[in-house]
């Protein structure tokens, strides 16, 4: 029997992943930190990965799965979009964003504003305003509902290393001592890829919702990472802490959607500048994985 086109091109593709996946681990080569990645060509289905199953700290990459449970409840009619969120000092924690700063306490924003403000900006008041109003324990138990079980939401946010907050607003999974080590939430970069594959497919709360969660990540205004030296549109959600940099996105390459997922941890140096060693690794890492899964 003869292969199809399509059929034909995924084998040959197949084929070619491990000299992908070999070019991948040169670049890692050598690097100080722990690297987890799973990438994903959309199209063809062909795929690459390392410890793509293994558990790792979100940062803010868990704000994508959160953004999910939101949308869910407004679909539900639990929560309305033009519903008002307070600014307040509980809330308020340093670190990325304009709210913690920037807004006086009592100032109140629609829901919908609130969430684009933790997506776009990834800021962290914003985040503990909806995990306030939501709560993590709601996020679980939505990912709980699309068959997403290694990804949890474990608390809110306590802001960066010149003003760290007690912590709060822990969820179930959160509160166990064995999660402690992961902050603010806990995810694979293959469980991230399916989330982003099924937003692909219009499958997350409605087609129509997908979408727009998409639009919004598209929006993200953090450039460090996928999108340094990718000319391609990309919807990404992107994650910092001391040691670590996250990213979670799709490139609308030619040669295809391709999803990834990339978490560096364990880097011994602290360095929040754009060419933090993490971030040029996922900017590297990125455009391999692209040019290497796109078809041809």
């Amino acid at each position: 029997m003869r292969a199809t086109p399509i059929l034909a091109l995924a084998l040959a593709m197949a084929a070619n992943a491990q000299p992908l996946l070999d070019t991948v681990r040169a670049r890692i080569a050598g690097f100080q930190g722990a690297v987890s990645l799973y990438a994903r060509n959309l199209d063809t289905g062909v795929s690459i990965g390392i410890r793509e199953t293994d558990p790792v700290r979100t940062a803010s990459t868990i704000k994508l799965p959160i953004m999910l449970a939101v949308f869910d409840a407004v679909a539900r009619g639990q929560a309305k979009w033009s519903e008002p969120l307070p600014v307040t000092a509980a809330e308020k924690v340093s670190g990325s964003g304009i709210l913690g700063a920037e807004i006086s306490d009592g100032v109140q924003l629609p829901l919908s504003d609130v969430l684009h403000l933790m997506i776009v900006l990834s800021d962290n008041t914003a985040t503990n305003m909806i995990l306030e109003r939501f709560t993590a324990d709601a996020v679980n138990a939505y990912l709980d509902r699309i068959g997403i079980k290694t990804t949890r939401s474990m608390r809110k946010v306590r802001g960066d290393g010149t003003q760290l907050k007690a912590p709060s607003g822990y969820s179930a999974s959160g509160k166990l001592p064995e999660n402690e080590k992961y902050g603010i939430g806990v995810s694979t970069p293959r469980d991230m890829v399916t989330i982003l594959e099924r937003l692909e497919r219009g499958e997350i709360v409605s087609p129509d919702a997908s979408r727009e969660m998409l639009a919004i990540l598209k929006r993200c205004q953090d450039n460090t990472g996928i999108r340094r030296h990718i000319t391609e549109p990309a919807a990404n959600k992107t994650g910092a802490l001391d040691a670590l940099r996250s990213e979670a996105g799709i490139v609308y390459s030619k040669g295809g959607r391709i999803a990834m997922a990339i978490t560096v941890d364990d880097m011994p140096k602290t360095d929040y500048s754009p060419d933090n060693a993490g971030s040029l690794l996922i900017a590297d890492l990125a455009k391999i994985m692209v040019e290497g899964l796109a078809k041809r």
